[in-house]
């Protein structure tokens, strides 16, 4: 027991750092998880005093919490046994799965990374490539919304950017969760997107599971009074149009507020751009063509950045026109409940409550629909092909825009004017298509659509046919 031991200098001094190591995370690191965790606190708190829509402790729970209680939900306990008696495999496979599904979809959010970073980001980004423009808001109708609704704005879904433009507008309000599709699934990429609140979901899944596991964080998120914006279409319109309503997102937020206690307020949103950065690709994909591999994809996109670089260094760039978002009135579900006769949802059987929920999205879509606003491409666009086979030029080009305006303004439709000015609208929208070689001026000054782009003009025609 008195022998001596020789032990090499590098065991000693690596036996020394891992017994330090575990000092450490034994003492230490509890204090400084509580340490940060009050900062964390205080500083949510500070940011609740100037948000209209306050942050929910649920937003600002361990994700480790929330995915062992989504995963635990007793729905979730219920669809794990029934896929695991379908698929033939133990209830503890289904269960990992279900935990599986759950990691997938629970976000992480970070205070300090979303309203330091994640919105100047989003607000650079907006004012960087877009002149960002606020259409039609009921101000007095939002104001009024009362503080502990679980708030909800369902919006058109015209490109990627409606992520990177609502959360700079709504900015100064709240914070904004948002359902993101798998194609933002990149190793640092989906990272920031958690930390930022948002949720992953996998759009067309056919697993009941996973939809069941889906459901419950949703639901409880409503519950909770976390403030979320969905696309009622559930995806980009390929042609412009409106796309019909997707009813998922909504049957689920929509099972919950029987369960809390508060009202569910729906903001309808509609959203337009002079000019969709994925416009092309979009167009492709609704032609039925073979979709582009991967490289393809990054050959296009790195192109394009080279373009733009090039045109800004050498001076000649111009941003991609205007953006406008309106907000509309609100839709209280209780009130739309109501209207119908009925106390809550869970008064209803299977098929009044799909009918019922087909009824509110087709009443919210109704509204989205109404709020898009008309921009300076959309009605040139619009112009360009009523025109038919005689092209105009510009003075009768004029001529028909005004006109649009009119009708327009006359449904009830929010139009944006630049410089209250609808000459110079014409202007603008037409430099958007002449600067891509969309639209071409002959020399007796005639306007023509460059052949094989009818269809991308029509994309933006389609964005407000239906205001006409």
């Amino acid at each position: 027991m008195g022998e001596t031991i020789e032990l090499p200098l590098w065991l000693v001094v690596l036996a020394g750092v891992l017994a330090l190591i575990a000092l450490i995370d034994r003492l230490l690191t509890p204090s400084v998880r509580w340490f940060l965790h009050r900062r964390a606190n205080r500083a949510i708190d500070e940011l609740n005093t100037r948000l209209k829509l306050k942050i929910r402790p649920f937003g600002t729970t361990g994700r480790r919490i929330v995915v062992d209680r989504v995963a635990h939900d007793p729905d979730v306990l219920a669809a794990a046994e029934e896929h695991a008696r379908e698929e033939g495999m133990p209830v503890e496979v289904a269960m990992d799965m279900a935990e599986r599904y759950a990691r997938e979809i629970v976000p992480a959010f970070n205070a300090y990374i979303y309203f330091r970073i994640g919105t100047r980001l989003c607000r650079w980004l907006s004012t960087a490539i877009y002149r960002v423009r606020l259409g039609y808001s009921d101000t007095e109708a939002l104001a009024a919304v009362p503080a502990d609704s679980s708030v909800v704005f369902v919006m058109n879904h015209r490109s990627n950017m409606d992520y990177v433009l609502m959360t700079y507008l709504a900015s100064a309000s709240t914070a904004l969760s948002y359902a993101v599709g798998e194609w933002a699934r990149l190793p640092v990429l989906q990272t920031l997107i958690r930390a930022s609140g948002a949720y992953f979901i996998r759009r067309n899944a056919r697993n009941r599971l996973y939809r069941r596991v889906l459901a419950s964080y949703v639901r409880m998120a409503t519950e909770s009074g976390v403030t979320q914006a969905i696309f009622l279409e559930g995806g980009l319109s390929h042609d412009g149009r409106l796309r019909p309503v997707r009813l998922g997102l909504l049957s689920y937020i929509l099972s919950a507020p029987e369960l809390a206690g508060r009202d569910t307020v729906f903001i309808p949103v509609g959203l337009n751009y002079d000019r969709v950065l994925e416009d092309r690709s979009l167009i492709v994909a609704d032609s039925g063509q073979a979709p582009r591999t991967t490289a393809q994809k990054t050959a296009t996109t790195l192109a394009f950045l080279w373009k733009n670089l090039k045109l800004r260094l050498a001076g000649r760039w111009h941003r991609f026109g205007y953006a406008s978002v309106s907000f509309g009135h609100p839709v209280s579900l209780n009130a739309f409940l109501a209207e119908r006769g009925v106390k809550h949802w869970a008064a209803m059987d299977k098929n009044e409550q799909t009918g019922f929920t087909e009824d509110l999205g087709t009443r919210l879509m109704d509204d989205v629909g109404k709020l898009i606003p008309a921009l300076p491409v959309s009605l040139v666009a619009v112009a360009l092909l009523d025109a038919g086979k005689e092209p105009p030029d510009r003075l009768s080009l004029k001529a028909r825009v005004d006109a649009l305006i009119d009708r327009l303004i006359e449904n009830g439709a929010h139009v944006h004017v630049p410089r209250a000015d609808r000459d110079y609208e014409v202007t603008v929208g037409l430099r958007m298509l002449t600067l891509r070689r969309i639209v071409t001026e002959a020399d007796d000054g005639t306007l023509h659509i460059a052949p094989g782009d009818e269809p991308l003009v029509a994309y933006y025609a389609n964005a407000i046919r239906h205001l006409l």
